[in-house]
């Protein structure tokens, strides 16, 4: 079973890239830079292609990546993810053990100030709890993906109009159709820390862009949901804006 990394990343290299995230399986990095280049790179026995686009935004560069996808699993990635060694042994075993799953999603160590989730038993993934994880824990069978024609956003995401939750889009999309999505607590990698592209704190944009995709991610539930959010994470969301003034930018975006 044939794991590749499709990753999007800025501004990189190729040799330093490889070398810092750790690859050991085949690739398609979408480098989004000031130039149109396309190399190939033998490197320790894999086949990295690494592709350079003047384009912006991180849905519009995942949606190149899949074009050019081959392998059996396809493993979202961005460039400041360290893999573990044997990560790609680790999720094969994953996709051997569940030949239920189309998609399996893996858990990246992260800052606590930036975590989101921590998988600590094989569960199903829901509608109502997957907008908690992010694209780099998705491994995805490059057949399903497909099949499913289901892409990235190109209204979410770094880069892009609203300031995140392309993953989360990607996913209920995914689910919506059929695929079964599972979680595995298994560590395939850690996220170094960095300035982010896109988040500049907690502030009235990401209030309201947050109202903006709960409202495509749960309709008419977007209210409720919206106030679990605040309640859940008011100790870290609304350390400097009250949680009311948050839940009124949050439910201008639903309304915008």
């Amino acid at each position: 079973m044939r794991v590749q990394v499709l990753a999007s990343v800025m501004d990189e290299e190729p040799e330093a890239l490889i070398e810092r995230m750790g690859l050991e399986s085949d690739a398609v990095v979408i480098n989004q830079c000031h130039r149109l280049d396309y190399r190939k790179i033998a490197y320790k026995g894999h086949e990295i292609g690494f592709y350079s686009f003047p384009d912006r935004g991180v849905g519009r560069s995942r949606n190149e990546a899949i074009l050019r996808a081959e392998g059996d699993i396809c493993l979202f990635s961005d460039g400041d993810i360290v893999y573990e060694p044997g990560y790609a042994e680790k999720i094969a075993a994953e996709f051997e053990r569940n030949s239920d799953a189309d998609m399996i999603l893996f858990n990246i160590t992260v800052e606590e100030a930036r975590r989101t989730y921590h998988i600590t038993e094989r569960r199903r993934v829901r509608w109502y709890n997957c907008g908690r994880y992010g694209a780099v824990s998705f491994a995805v069978r490059r057949e399903s993906l497909l099949s499913s024609n289901v892409t990235f956003s190109l209204l979410f995401g770094g880069g892009a109009r609203y300031g995140s939750g392309e993953d989360s889009l990607f996913l209920k999309e995914f689910m919506g159709k059929g695929y079964r999505v599972y979680a595995a607590p298994v560590t395939i990698g850690r996220e170094t820390a960095g300035e982010s592209t896109w988040f500049t704190g907690y502030d009235e944009k990401f209030f309201r862009d947050k109202g903006v995709l709960y409202r495509h991610l749960y309709g008419r539930l977007a209210w409720a949901m919206a106030l679990r959010f605040l309640l859940a994470h008011r100790g870290k969301l609304c350390a400097e804006v009250p949680l009311g003034q948050a839940y009124r930018w949050m439910r201008r975006g639903e309304k915008a």
